[in-house]
Order: C-alpha cells, then sequence, then structure tokens
C-alpha cells in the first residue's frame, strides 16, 4: 500500500492549493456575509479542470479518480468550505450524467458543465423523504414521450440557480424500485423555486425547494432505464460522502493552522499559551485525529476507484469519521482563541458554521452507522 501522493498527485495539489489560497480564501468572508455565489471564481476552478474531475475527457472531463478528488477538495475547502463543497455537489451531478447517461445526453449536457458554463444540481431531499430517501413522493407520470412531474425538492444546493437539476422521482410503486432518474433543465415549464433557505453557514452557494406544478420533462433526459434511480442516486453519494469528508479536512486543516499560530503568540500569565502542556495536548490530538481521518477518507477513496464490493462501507466509515473529526477540530480551534474565536474578524466561527452541516448531509452520520452495521452483520469483511 502506497501512502506518498504520486508526482501528478502533489502537481494537483498543489495547483488546487494555489487556488484556494489566491481565488478562494481571500473571498470567502465577503461571500459568507454577503451570501455572493462566486460564478467567475467557479468558472476559474472549471477551468483548473474542477468542474469535472472524474468526468471522462471526451466531453471536457478531466478524467481523475476519487482519491485525486479527495485531494482537490481537501484543499479547496480549506480556502472556503461552502464554495469547496458546492463544487463538490456539481461534480456529482456530473459524474452521474457521465456514468449512467447514454452518450448523446453526455455530448449534450456535460460539455458545459464541466467547464461550469452551466451550473448543476442533485435532487433527491424531499420536506418529507430525508434519511429515508426511498421514500421519496415526486411523482412522475408517463405520458407518451415525455413525463409530467408534480412533487418537491428540498434543501437543494443552486436551487434557483442551477441550470441543470439530477433528479430522483417516482416512475413506479413504492420503495426504492419505483424511482428513476431524470434531467430537468431550468427553464422546463412547470418548474419553479422557493425562496432562499436562511442557514446557519453554506452561505456563498444558495440552497432553496425545487418545485414541480405539472413539470413535462422529455423521456430523453431520462438517465439509465425506469427503476434505475435509486442505484444511480447511491452510486453517486459513495463519492459525495467522500467529498464532503475531504472538505470536513480542508475546513480543520485550516482551524488547525490557525490556531497553532495564535497559541505562539497569544500570552496569559506572561506566558504564551502554546508553553501550557494543556495546550500542547491539546493540538497534538487534533494533529492525530485530522492524520488519522485523511487515511480514512484517502483508503476508501482507493477502494472506491479500485471498485472494491465493500467500498459503499468504506466511504461511510470514513464520511462519519471525518465530518465528526473534521467538526470537533474546528470547535477546538476556535476554543483555543478564546473570545477572539467567536468573532467574525477570525475565520474559526465561518469554518465551524460551514463544517457543522457535513454531519447532516450527503446521509446523516446515523445513516452511516446503520450502513456500516449492515454490513458487518452480513459478514461483510472490514479488514
Amino acid at each position: 500500500m502506497m501512502f506518498e501522493l504520486s508526482d501528478d498527485q502533489k502537481a494537483i495539489q498543489d495547483t488546487a492549493r494555489r487556488f484556494a489560497a489566491e481565488r478562494m480564501q481571500p473571498n470567502a468572508a465577503k461571500w459568507d456575509e454577503e451570501k455572493h455565489f462566486p460564478v467567475e471564481e467557479l468558472r476559474e476552478a472549471a477551468a483548473l479542470g474542477f468542474g469535472g474531475i472524474y468526468v471522462q475527457e471526451d466531453v471536457g472531463g478531466s478524467g481523475l479518480g476519487r482519491l485525486d478528488a479527495a485531494i482537490i477538495f481537501e484543499e479547496l475547502a480549506a480556502g472556503c468550505t461552502s464554495t469547496a463543497a458546492y463544487i463538490s455537489i456539481h461534480n456529482m451531478a456530473a459524474w452521474m450524467i457521465d456514468r449512467f447517461g447514454n452518450d448523446e445526453q453526455r455530448q449534450r449536457f456535460l460539455p458545459a458543465l464541466c467547464s461550469m458554463e452551466k451550473f448543476a444540481s442533485y435532487c433527491l431531499t424531499e420536506p418529507n423523504a430525508g434519511s429515508d430517501a426511498a421514500g421519496l413522493q415526486t411523482k412522475a407520470v408517463d405520458a407518451g414521450d415525455h413525463y409530467i412531474l408534480n412533487g418537491t425538492k428540498a434543501f437543494i444546493s443552486g436551487g434557483g440557480r442551477s441550470d441543470i437539476y439530477v433528479c430522483m422521482v417516482r416512475t413506479g410503486g413504492a420503495g426504492p424500485k419505483g424511482i428513476s432518474c431524470l434531467v430537468v433543465e431550468k427553464d422546463t415549464p412547470g418548474l419553479s423555486f422557493g425562496a432562499q433557505e436562511r442557514k446557519l453557514g453554506w452561505n456563498s452557494q444558495p440552497t432553496a425547494m425545487v418545485i414541480f406544478e405539472d413539470c413535462k420533462v422529455p423521456k430523453a433526459n431520462r438517465i439509465g432505464a425506469e427503476g434505475d434511480g435509486f442505484k444511480i442516486a447511491m452510486a453517486g453519494l459513495d463519492g459525495g460522502r467522500l467529498n464532503i469528508g475531504a472538505c470536513s479536512l480542508g475546513a480543520a486543516t485550516a482551524c488547525l493552522q490557525a490556531a497553532r499560530d495564535h497559541v505562539a503568540t497569544r500570552k496569559q500569565f506572561g506566558t504564551p499559551i502554546a508553553e501550557f502542556q494543556a495546550t500542547q495536548f491539546k493540538l497534538a490530538d487534533m494533529a492525530t485525529e485530522l492524520s488519522a481521518a485523511r487515511l480514512m477518507i484517502r483508503y476508501a477513496a482507493a477502494k472506491l476507484d479500485e471498485k472494491h464490493p465493500e467500498a459503499t462501507m468504506h466511504c461511510a466509515m470514513a464520511k462519519r469519521f471525518a465530518t465528526d473529526v473534521g467538526f470537533a477540530i474546528c470547535n477546538e480551534a476556535l476554543q483555543l482563541h478564546g473570545g477572539y474565536g467567536y468573532l467574525k474578524d477570525y475565520p474559526l466561527e465561518r469554518f465551524l458554521r460551514d463544517a457543522r452541516v457535513h454531519q447532516i448531509l450527503e446521509g446523516t452520520n446515523e445513516i452511516m452507522r446503520v450502513i456500516i452495521s449492515r454490513r458487518i452483520l452480513s459478514g461483510a469483511s472490514f479488514d
């Protein structure tokens, strides 16, 4: 097993780190304060290959793997966690079209998504179907060469701003086998959006309900066969969970670095607080847990790249651990800053707010435990 990054991966890491430092970090506080969706910077990221990281190259993608993506998202999130997370969601939606769409669909949708000329959203969650994703109720009725959609999707990143919505809808009976995947374009009659949600964090990306009212979608926009939607959604979430875990690592890394610098200069009782053993032990634990979480994310990414039969379990383990650890490190770093950490003049509180939702989305960490335990109890190997 190789623990060192290849030369190509180091180059990818350097590119993402430089972009985060130069184009994201200086603007992150302003984007958060003004709830600004940074279209220009997103398209600059796409020009570096970050708009279709693991989309195939024939349609403008970068053709990279999940480990490469984890490296990229960790670096981007250290600049602006909220914006990096949106790039992750956009990539997940694009990958679903690339992986499960036919060639006509790939050629029609993906070049503009890879360049981020157009933006994409992933629509699974509904007001009454969150953790119970297989219970979604948005209905798509067969009407000849098109479907008529009625229903509502909730908490959609990019809602109202994205151009492409990769939606899981019910074309059949109850349960996962009755779900299909449709691409709904923004100008489709019958598609509308709720008010922008007011959120604790993730303020650089818009979030809104996506509403279908007799929305007419061509059958040519169905990805895969009828009944394949739940399988497609879950396949997308394997990678999405790794990306969100990697975003937590980026937030935690930035906070740990800030805490290290702060304790070296902040004095109490006439002594830099870095010289107190309690502070040293706290930093040691934060760094150790961050390193362990990074190894888990990269190990799970390697499993997903090699199509390991237990990749889903490893992705769930890594997401659960990395998002819990990432938030805890952000919180500890804020504590080490004392009252300063609570001020918006410092980035700690923003990283804390942005990282908190990672324990909820892409499947709550409670659902991750369900996935893991089911595989263990079924006799799966977890070595």
